[in-house]
């Protein structure tokens, strides 16, 4: 049974760094970090394949997250700098169901808040 669980959430000041983690059972999928603000829909962050370790961002992450794996731990990382009030947000591992990355998504994890402020 697949299962992911986040974790590294937590409150952090404008311009602050977090990096959160995704650890995941079952076999290797493709992996995405999703976001959930209040009052917004859910959108796609970063994404990253299976296989050849291509990756995704959301133009609003681009040059400030960074998405990795280590497919021997079996988990995913979202480093994430230059945090701004925007990215404020519950944030989502899931496994990226494709064809295009950070579109579908299923085998939701539980999500961590993170809430960007002074």
């Amino acid at each position: 049974q697949t299962q992911l669980v986040e974790s590294g959430g937590g409150l952090v000041q404008p311009g602050g760094s977090l990096r959160l983690s995704c650890a995941v059972s079952g076999l290797t999928y493709a992996i995405g970090w999703f976001r959930q603000a209040p009052g917004k829909e859910r959108e796609g962050v970063s994404c990253i394949s299976a296989s050849d370790g291509s990756t995704y961002y959301a133009d609003a992450v681009k040059g400030r997250f960074t998405i990795s794996r280590d497919n021997v731990k079996n988990t995913v990382y979202l480093q994430m700098n230059s945090l701004k009030p925007a990215d404020a947000a519950v944030y989502y591992c899931a496994v990226d169901s494709g064809p295009i990355m950070c579109i579908a998504a299923e085998h939701w994890g539980q999500g961590t808040q993170v809430p960007v402020s002074y």
